[in-house]
């Protein structure tokens, strides 16, 4: 059953502040295997400008990913997450993610169609920081997958 399209522009509300630690951006940049020391040493972070670590560009996907969890667990929406597969993801950033950072997202739904009987979801996730400041908007496309004809 296709996706409603009346949940296009809906937007949920600002995620519980997540402070970003200089340990899970070490974590994430070894996982990725960034080897930037911008990334684990807060001397080479700051001979370059920055008041600490900052992290690589997509460990903001681990905070939008959570944050979206509002959108795809909406029951009025009625995503089937069983058949979901993440199709793509962007970033725009207005300003690196930094340790000590609080970060809350507010999810939107951007975009809803059907293709081939699978439905495809945008969900735009802007990122600020406590004081309000944009720091980055993230883009996901998650495609629910048609069901299989028995």
């Amino acid at each position: 059953m296709a996706l409603d399209q009346s949940f296009v522009g809906r937007t949920y509300p600002p995620t519980a502040p997540y402070e970003v630690g200089r340990e899970k951006i070490r974590e994430f940049a070894e996982a990725v295997g960034e080897t930037n020391p911008v990334y684990t040493d807060p001397e080479a972070a700051k001979a370059l400008g920055h008041s600490d670590v900052i992290a690589p560009p997509t460990f903001v996907f681990s905070i939008t990913f959570r944050a979206a969890g509002q959108v795809i667990q909406d029951p009025q929406l009625g995503l089937d997450y069983s058949r979901v597969v993440h199709g793509d993801q962007k970033f725009a950033y207005a300003r690196p993610v930094r340790a000590g950072d609080r970060l809350s997202v507010t999810s939107t739904i951007e975009g809803i169609k059907s293709l081939a009987g699978n439905d495809i979801l945008d969900i735009r996730g802007e990122v600020h920081d406590e004081a309000g400041e944009h720091v980055v908007t993230a883009w996901t496309k998650l495609v629910a997958r048609a069901a299989e004809e028995a």
